[in-house]
């Protein structure tokens, strides 16, 4: 259905920018509503201005942060301009100042922010911009990319109201918490999260929100039930999706068909996909010429050092095919980007202090390779 996967792909859908779309979707809304309900556990948050899908994770992974975001101070930040927001009705006017004031008389935590260091302004900038692309405020007047140079540069902003529908609302105190566990099973309270509906409901956010879904072994409980209620499982994704799912000794995923636009998802558009495909093919090569050899979980382990050396060996054999970018990158830079990129896609795991990577099992499950004639044109074999 593609209204659920618009209500799924993007933060939410918002009346004033596409008021066809709001329409359509709401209007759609009770075609997968027991599915939202029974099988994940989401609720829908539904106004005269928004339509948003309370997206909660089976469990909190890296890569769920807000990309854009590279310092958890811009998280503080972010958190910081809500409060300041919460407190705006809707088209009402401000100014920078007024936030940035609000922001050093309000601290969150141990770090003081101090306008007068250029990374502080950098990590705001950040934020506002966020911000913007969200829809929680507009620019009226000014620029506000000044403040990163002149910390009494002056914007006018106006808040749309949409701020307020953000965060996602707790039942409990989040005061309390100590860990990222308690945040996960804060909807849940003292119910034995290995049975039942929890159980249910984590396995299929898991697999909706997560790359893959690996086996932690025997008493895995969330695999236990993939493998015993896979027919189910594929069904409903099959009926409100379209999405096979695929399952193997040490992973379950679901896959998307390719003509599904779905925004980060894998394989796309971007360089670094195509430099990640053409290493997971290096790897298959390697395996089946025994130069690597799989562990019994299925992963293939390697020093930090000789995953760089394949790395370089790929520029050699394919660099010249690449974006400008990477034909140009240092080999230790581009290492770094295809970790974080595959981690991200839990492809593979930085262990031991980063000196050593475990190649995952979903590193096989999809390589690249250029044509023959692109290869041959290169003076590639």
């Amino acid at each position: 259905m593609k209204e659920l996967e618009i209500l799924l792909d993007q933060y939410w859908v918002v009346k004033d920018d596409n008021k066809d779309l709001f329409y359509q979707v709401k209007d759609s809304i009770p075609q997968f509503k027991n599915f939202l309900s029974d099988k994940l556990g989401y609720g829908l948050v539904i106004n005269q201005h928004l339509i948003k899908l309370e997206k909660i994770p089976g469990s909190a992974e890296p890569f769920m942060g807000i990309q854009a975001f590279t310092d958890r101070i811009e998280y503080v930040l972010l958190c910081q301009l809500l409060m300041f927001l919460e407190d705006r009705s809707r088209d009402e006017q401000f100014v920078l100042s007024e936030i940035t004031e609000f922001i050093v008389g309000n601290p969150i935590g141990k770090e003081k922010i101090d306008w007068t260091l250029f990374s502080h302004r950098k990590h705001f900038i950040k934020v506002l911009r966020f911000a913007q692309e969200l829809g929680l405020m507009q620019i009226n007047d000014g620029d506000d990319q000044k403040f990163a140079q002149d910390d009494g540069a002056e914007v006018l902003y106006e808040s749309t109201g949409l701020s307020r529908y953000l965060v996602r609302h707790f039942t409990a105190d989040i005061n309390d918490f100590t860990s990222v566990r308690d945040l996960e099973n804060a909807e849940w309270g003292d119910l034995n999260a290995d049975r039942g509906v929890i159980r249910r409901q984590r396995v299929y956010r898991k697999l909706l929100m997560e790359p893959v879904v690996y086996s932690q072994g025997a008493d895995d409980v969330d695999y236990d039930y993939i493998k015993k209620q896979r027919g189910l499982i594929e069904a409903d994704f099959l009926k409100y999706l379209e999405y096979p799912l695929h399952v193997h000794k040490n992973g379950a995923l679901l896959l998307v068909p390719a003509d599904k636009n779905i925004k980060d998802g894998f394989p796309n558009t971007k360089a670094i996909c195509d430099i990640t495909l053409l290493f997971c093919a290096l790897i298959r090569r390697r395996l089946e010429t025994k130069k690597l050899r799989l562990n019994g979980s299925g992963e293939i382990r390697l020093s930090r050092v000789a995953f760089d050396l394949l790395v370089t060996k790929l520029k050699q054999e394919t660099g010249g095919n690449w974006s400008k970018e990477y034909r140009e990158m240092t080999a230790s830079t581009l290492s770094d980007h295809l970790l974080s990129y595959m981690e991200d896609f839990k492809m593979l795991a930085q262990v031991d202090d980063q000196r050593e990577i475990e190649i995952l099992p979903l590193a096989g499950k999809l390589t690249g390779s250029y044509p023959d004639q692109v290869a041959e044109k290169n003076g590639e074999k």
